[in-house]
């Protein structure tokens, strides 16, 4: 009994109902335990509670912070997306292109083989603070290139970018030239409302 609660918990959150527990308890067979492993790997609840994680990571939020806070109408799209991938055991290398690069993927493709994933995925690159309406706008440009590098670093780096963007790092191999290196890879980067037809519809929560 403990140790399916802390199955359940572990992989989707929520502890097992009256009747999972019996059903549980009655299984004499040797592989039951894996029997309900394998249930909650399949469970659209296990993309749920993992992407949680990531969305933690990419710094996921409905609004856009700072004083104004404005709204992101379509944000959900993008939370929607990394539930999907964790419930479709999608490859590791393959989640990282689609949020780094994914619209270029989907420029590549042939109309009738357009993925509007590819689209959603890269809104990745658009979770920080944005505020144009407080600076202005050259400066707000500057502000959102340093925040997705920055990023980018801390997600698929596990090392903040901010902090040699000015100097050679003293004791670590990260020289100032690196940080401009990964800055003019997305200098070209720019904002913009993409429609994304025919997107995945499904009751996540």
């Amino acid at each position: 009994y403990t140790l399916l609660r802390r199955v359940f918990f572990d992989l989707v959150g929520l502890p097992p109902s009256p009747k999972q527990i019996d059903n549980y308890m009655s299984d004499v067979s040797q592989n039951s335990y894996s029997k309900v492993v394998d249930m909650l790997l399949n469970s659209k609840r296990f993309g749920e509670r993992w992407g949680r994680h990531w969305l933690d990571v990419a710094r996921y939020a409905d609004t856009a912070g700072l004083s104004n806070d404005y709204e992101r109408s379509n944000m959900w799209r993008y939370r929607d997306y990394v539930v999907r991938s964790f419930n479709e055991d999608k490859p590791y290398d393959q989640f990282i292109v689609e949020q780094i690069a994914g619209d270029e993927l989907w420029d590549m493709q042939d109309d009738k083989e357009k993925d509007p994933e590819l689209l959603v995925a890269t809104s990745f690159l658009r979770m920080g603070p944005w505020d144009p309406a407080m600076v202005l706008k050259h400066e707000a440009r500057q502000l959102y290139l340093d925040d997705v590098v920055n990023a980018v670093g801390q997600t698929f780096l596990s090392t903040t970018m901010r902090c040699f963007k000015c100097h050679d790092h003293k004791f670590d191999p990260l020289p100032t030239k690196d940080y401009y290196r990964m800055y003019s890879a997305f200098s070209t980067t720019q904002l913009a409302e993409r429609p994304a037809p025919f997107l995945k519809q499904e009751n996540l929560v």
